[in-house]
């Protein structure tokens, strides 16, 4: 955990950080303190250091990256949920969000924003959380309501979603793009044997024979959902 301070003097909503880039908590950290009701109070990178922070400095946002150093955001997310139910949850990530984002609410989150997004609308994000809202693009938005509208006739997609866990759909997805074990493992800040245990699990609750049919149902998954 890494304290971080603003000398506003106003009254100010205290914000955590929880990413595991440096330079991305800092370059957030630095547009955040700027608004003079806004400041970041702490960074961690991990899930251990994330609880510590939010029992020591007490925000009234977190803010979370999916992909954490030895750790999932998805469960971390479900842990805060758990012990701060009233705690707000801002999810930024490089995932994509029509994959996530029905997911990350379901947990306690409230909003998703990619990475690509966050340099102009983080303060958007932000304040949509804290004012009591729901943070989706346009976009996803619709999507997630449709999918959500449509639950009785669930497609393909919506059943790999529901049978995989957190960690599994994230395999599915780096699969889906291209990924290979190494990059996969460098990705989730997994070791490859991991990586391939995960795939293991994925084929066996889909009924996969190989890794082939795994890696096209993965592709072909990912296309639909963008």
């Amino acid at each position: 955990m890494t304290a971080i301070e603003n000398s506003g003097k106003n009254k100010t909503t205290r914000i955590l950080l929880v990413d595991d880039h440096p330079v991305v908590r800092d370059g957030f950290a630095e547009v955040i303190n700027r608004e003079p009701d806004l400041n970041v109070c702490a960074a961690a990178d991990d899930r251990v250091g994330a609880l510590q922070a939010i029992e020591t400095t007490r925000p009234g946002l977190v803010v979370i990256d999916l992909t954490l150093r030895n750790s999932s955001g998805m469960e971390l997310i479900k842990d805060i949920h758990s012990r701060w139910p009233k705690l707000l949850i801002l999810v930024v990530s490089m995932h994509n969000e029509n994959l996530y984002a029905e997911r990350v609410l379901r947990a306690g989150a409230r909003g998703y924003i990619t990475k690509q997004q966050a340099t102009r609308d983080i303060l958007q994000a932000i304040r949509k959380v804290l004012s009591g809202g729901v943070y989706l693009n346009e976009t996803t938005g619709a999507a997630v309501l449709a999918r959500l509208a449509s639950k009785p006739q669930s497609k393909q997609e919506d059943v790999v979603l529901d049978q995989l866990t957190d960690r599994e759909l994230q395999v599915f997805e780096l699969t889906g793009q291209g990924f290979n074990t190494r990059e996969i493992s460098n990705q989730l800040h997994i070791d490859m044997k991991t990586v391939e245990t995960y795939r293991l699990r994925i084929r066996e609750k889909l009924n996969l024979d190989s890794s082939s049919e795994l890696l096209k149902l993965a592709i072909r998954w990912r296309e639909d959902r963008l």
